[in-house]
C-alpha cells in the first residue's frame, strides 16, 4: 500500500518480479509518480505536462537516465537550448532548470524509495543535478525586457484620447463597430486605474466590485475582487483585493455608467453571463480581443510599439509610487510576492526624480546642523 502520492510503485519493489527494459520501465514509473505527486500537491495540469515534457527532453538530449545524470549534462542542455536557431529567453530557461531540478529533488527524497531501488536494480542513485551555479539566476538585470516600460502621463492622455476618438468616429458613421470601441476604452481604463494583467481584465465579472467601508463615498466600486490573478509555480490562479485609490477616483464613475442600461447593457449578449466584457456574439471579449484593439489604437495615437498592454500596469505601478505610496501597499495591490518584483515595474519620470531630490537637498539645508554652519 502506498504511503503517499508518488511513492514507488508496489511492482517494482518486488524483487521476485524481472523487469523487461528496466531502465525504460523504471524511468516511465518515475514520471507517472512524479505526476501523482504534483497533482497530490494541487499544482496545475497545464504546469505538470509542460514540466514533464521537460524532463524527457532532457533525458532525451543527455542520452541517460536519472540515475547517471550529472552537473554537466545541465549545461549542456541549457547552452544548446540558449544558442539554437531560436534562442530561447532566460525566463523559459529558467522554467526549464526549475522543472529539472523539481524532478532531482523528487527522486532523491527517501520518502519515495526511489534512491533504494536505482542502488539495488541499476548500482547508482540519482542525485541532485541543478545548483545555483549552472543553472539561469532571476535577476533585475533580465527580468524584463529593455525596451519595456510605462507610459508616460502624456503618452497615456493620447493613448485614452485616441480610444475615444475611435468610439465618436465609429458612432458618427454609424457603424456597429462604436458599442466594442467604447467596451475597449472602457477596458483599457479600468486596467491602468487596477494595474490589471491582461488575463485578470479579460475574465472580470460585475460581481467582483465591492465597496470599500473606510471610503464610502465610491460606493460599490471602493474595491475589486480579482480571482484570476497569475499563479505562482503551476498553483493555478490566485485572489487578490484591489482597493480604489483616490488618484483612480474617475474610474467610479466610468463604472457606474459602464454597469448601466447605457453601457455594457447595450450588448445583446449581456444578459449570457457576468462578464463584465461582453461581445457581440458570445457572453464575454477574449484576451487577444484586447490585444487586437490595443495595437490599433496605439498606431492611431502615434506611440512607440514597446508600449503593450501590460504597459498600462507598468504605469499604474509607476505613477503610485510617483505620488508617494508606500511601495508595500502598492506592492500588495498588484499582487507581487516580492518587493523587487514590484521595483522592475517601476518607472519613475525625470520630473519626479528632480522634485525628489530637490525636496532632500532643500530638507537638507534646512536642518538644524546646518543652521550653524551659516
Amino acid at each position: 500500500m502506498e504511503l503517499l502520492p508518488g511513492r514507488i510503485p508496489d511492482f517494482l519493489t518486488d524483487q521476485d518480479v524481472g523487469l523487461l527494459r528496466a531502465e525504460d520501465r523504471v524511468f516511465e514509473a518515475m514520471l507517472d509518480r512524479w505526476r501523482a505527486q504534483m497533482l497530490a500537491r494541487g499544482l496545475t495540469t497545464a504546469f505538470i505536462r509542460s514540466s514533464c515534457r521537460t524532463v524527457e527532453r532532457f533525458r532525451d538530449h543527455a542520452n541517460e537516465y536519472p540515475w547517471r545524470w550529472s552537473a554537466h549534462h545541465v549545461d549542456d542542455f541549457l547552452s544548446d537550448q540558449r544558442g539554437g536557431a531560436g534562442p530561447l529567453s532566460l525566463s523559459t530557461l529558467r522554467s526549464y532548470a526549475g522543472a529539472i531540478r523539481a524532478f532531482c529533488a523528487y527522486l532523491t527524497d527517501s520518502r519515495y524509495g526511489w534512491a533504494a531501488l536505482c542502488e539495488r536494480v541499476f548500482a547508482d542513485v540519482p542525485t541532485q543535478v541543478v545548483f545555483e551555479w549552472n543553472s539561469p539566476r532571476h535577476t533585475t538585470d533580465d527580468a524584463v525586457p529593455p525596451r519595456r516600460r510605462a507610459f508616460t502621463k502624456t503618452e497615456l492622455q493620447a493613448f485614452f484620447d485616441a480610444a475615444d476618438d475611435v468610439v465618436d468616429t465609429e458612432f458618427a458613421k454609424g457603424s456597429k463597430r462604436w458599442l466594442p470601441a467604447m467596451r475597449d476604452s472602457v477596458a483599457f481604463k479600468v486596467a491602468y486605474a487596477y494595474g490589471l494583467r491582461r488575463r485578470e481584465l479579460a475574465m472580470l465579472e460585475d460581481v467582483d466590485f465591492g465597496p470599500n467601508p473606510h471610503v464610502p463615498a465610491f460606493g460599490a466600486f471602493g474595491s475589486l475582487q480579482v480571482r484570476w490573478a497569475k499563479g505562482t509555480k503551476g498553483s493555478g490562479p490566485r485572489r487578490r483585493t484591489v482597493l480604489t485609490v483616490p488618484e483612480f477616483e474617475w474610474v467610479v464613475d466610468l463604472l457606474r455608467f459602464w454597469l448601466s442600461p447605457a453601457g455594457r447593457g447595450r450588448f445583446a449578449t449581456a444578459d449570457r453571463s457576468q462578464s463584465l466584457w461582453p461581445s457581440e456574439r458570445s457572453a464575454s471579449a477574449a484576451v487577444r480581443n484586447f490585444d487586437r484593439s490595443f495595437q490599433s489604437v496605439r498606431k492611431l495615437a502615434g506611440l512607440p510599439e514597446e508600449l503593450s498592454l501590460h504597459a498600462l500596469r507598468h504605469s499604474y505601478v509607476t505613477h503610485l509610487i510617483e505620488a508617494g505610496y508606500d511601495p508595500l501597499f502598492v506592492q500588495q495591490q498588484v499582487g507581487h510576492s516580492y518587493s523587487s518584483t514590484t521595483a522592475l515595474y517601476t518607472s519613475v519620470s525625470s520630473d519626479f526624480k528632480h522634485r525628489t531630490i530637490q525636496r532632500m537637498i532643500a530638507a537638507r539645508i534646512g536642518s538644524p546642523e546646518n543652521e550653524g554652519r551659516n
